[in-house]
């Protein structure tokens, strides 16, 4: 028997590791390890309001804090029966849209990209690659401003409250964004085109299930009322547990998913897969170039859909924009009553599918659940790494197998706070 340790897995959030066991030609097992302890948040959550509850759950993570707090209000609202003006729902999406760019180009240009070029790191790509890395960190500047300009802060903002937002940006704010959004496109494109076609790994490739939230039009986004999957089903936000089914493993801190007893994948790439022929403009027109059947079964492709979804999310800001100005008034935050009820919030963080429901007795939080991307990827991390290290061991190339798993496993670019939240 033998045995390859990855016992720290770079340019991911967090800490986590790969064991591969091996019996002769056989790969016997492989484990996505999060070494990280559980962070209990939703047991912090218990016996507090619900306005405290959206303040602590974005503490699960300060990378996804948007995507969280945005979940934690929809699901109070949902529970509660608030119904937000127009004007608010167009400045939470903007608000989303900053940390999905900031977040995947993080991952993208500084994280994942490294891999495919032959680098250890981001800085060793300078001499060769300014141009694509200092693009990627405008890109990233430019999310993290729009989050800044929305949320208060760009980490743990407090300004989008139940029912509303606390203060309504500037006009010259939302101005700057939409300029410096124009500015940056020609460049984005050259980028997302230099993503898609860098030459991606064919081990591993094989199908999987996908699920994402099915937005509430016929458009691209990030948040609905159902879970879509790729088979076409569509499950009810109150009906969740159908799809995450949590359970637990020994040898790792993170909850796992699995859906009728097989792993499932969410992201950018099941988003893609699923919702990808709503995308228009330049998106749509790159993304029906370089899309073809090895998106549908091959992980690493999850950095070309990160890419694409940073272009939408470009385009679609502007869009935004001028329907934000175009409402004159300021709604007030909305008065409501707190009642026993429960109910869920889903939203699309970067990383996937994200589900925070509540009930509320008392007037208090009495029960919570969080159910993260990473802890639904898990169990497809480890069958794809299960069948690239054999397929490479078929192959003779035992050698390559520990690299293999490190670059597969940040594809997917996990968020391991999130997953012992």
């Amino acid at each position: 028997m033998r045995r390859i340790n990855l016992d720290h897995l770079a340019r991911v959030e967090g800490n986590g590791s790969i064991s591969v066991v091996i019996e002769g030609n056989v790969v016997k097992e492989v484990h996505f390890i999060v070494n990280e302890g559980p962070r209990l948040i939703e047991q912090l959550a218990i016996g507090r309001t619900p306005e405290e509850d959206v303040s602590i759950v974005p503490r699960v993570c300060a990378i996804c804090s948007i995507s969280h707090r945005n979940s934690a209000i929809r699901a109070m609202e949902n529970a509660l029966e608030i119904k937000v003006s127009r004007k608010v729902r167009l400045l939470r999406e903007l608000m989303h849209l900053g940390e999905i760019i900031e977040s995947q180009s993080l991952h993208v240009f500084l994280l994942a990209l490294p891999d495919f070029l032959g680098f250890p790191n981001a800085l060793a790509m300078v001499p060769r690659f300014e141009f694509e890395l200092s693009t990627g960190l405008e890109i990233k500047s430019l999310g993290n401003r729009i989050m800044e300009i929305c949320s208060g802060r760009y980490i743990h903002g407090e300004n989008p409250v139940i029912g509303g937002f606390g203060k309504f940006p500037e006009r010259e704010d939302l101005l700057s964004i939409k300029i410096k959004t124009g500015e940056l496109l020609p460049a984005l494109i050259k980028t997302v085109q230099f993503i898609c076609e860098l030459d991606y790994p064919n081990i591993p490739e094989e199908t999987t299930l996908y699920a994402c939230c099915l937005p509430d039009t016929d458009d691209y986004g990030f948040w609905g009322e159902y879970i879509q999957l790729s088979t076409q089903e569509k499950i009810y936000r109150e009906d969740y547990k159908i799809l995450t089914n949590e359970f637990i493993m020994s040898y790792s801190y993170a909850k796992r998913c699995r859906y009728q007893g097989k792993p499932y994948s969410v992201g950018a790439l099941a988003r893609i897969n699923i919702l990808g022929e709503r995308l228009k403009g330049e998106a749509g027109q790159l993304l029906s170039r370089y899309y073809n059947v090895r998106w549908q079964k091959n992980p690493f492709f999850n950095n070309a859909a990160q890419a694409i979804e940073i272009l939408y999310c470009f385009e679609k800001i502007s869009e935004l924009i001028d329907e934000i100005l175009a409402i004159p008034q300021e709604p007030s935050l909305l008065k409501y009553a707190i009642k026993d009820c429960k109910g869920p919030g889903l939203v699309e963080a970067p990383r996937g599918l994200l589900i925070h429901h509540y009930e509320i007795k008392d007037v208090l939080v009495s029960d919570a659940d969080i159910i993260t991307p990473t802890a639904q990827n898990a169990e497809d991390i480890e069958r794809y790494c299960l069948i690239a290290a054999q397929s490479l061991l078929d192959q003779g190339q035992e050698d390559a197998i520990q690299r293999r798993l490190d670059m597969l496993v940040r594809a997917y670019d996990p968020c391991i706070s999130c997953s012992v939240h």
